[in-house]
């Protein structure tokens, strides 16, 4: 386990492996955006804003209002997050970086400028992965 990539073709087939059993077996879809709408929705409540009061978070039943959680889907981020911490430690990968060596010989070493630019486009990811429907 000590090497340092995977070969994509391996993690692609193991990806669409893990997709037909999460099928198979609890009935849903990997996904992973509904759980960010949701936790937006409990972290409103939790500083005091009523989330009801969003046209969003109370479409489809409440399907994404803080009722909503904990769910498979938070589980599954979760997993990620676990799964993620178990590989790098497995293959001596992990280290905890504030600017990625990719981005320091690209952009410079400036951690805020790289957390401003990760935070906008995982914005646009995110608003575009909500837009098409997860």
């Amino acid at each position: 386990m000590k090497q340092r990539i995977w070969n994509p073709y391996i993690a692609g087939a193991l990806t669409g492996i893990l997709l037909v059993l999460s099928v198979l077996v609890a009935g849903h879809f990997l996904g992973a955006s509904t759980t960010f709408a949701r936790s937006a929705a409990v972290i409103e409540k939790t500083v005091g804003i009523d989330p009801s009061q969003f046209e969003y978070f109370t479409t489809q039943k409440g399907k994404y209002g803080p009722g909503s959680l904990p769910n498979w889907q938070l589980l599954f981020v979760v997993g990620i997050i676990i799964g993620a911490f178990i590989s790098s430690r497995l293959s001596d990968e992990f280290r905890i970086q504030t600017v990625p060596d990719m981005w320091r010989e690209k952009f410079g070493p400036n951690p805020l400028k790289r957390g401003i630019v990760a935070f906008i486009g995982g914005a646009i990811v995110l608003v575009g992965a909500r837009l098409a429907g997860g």
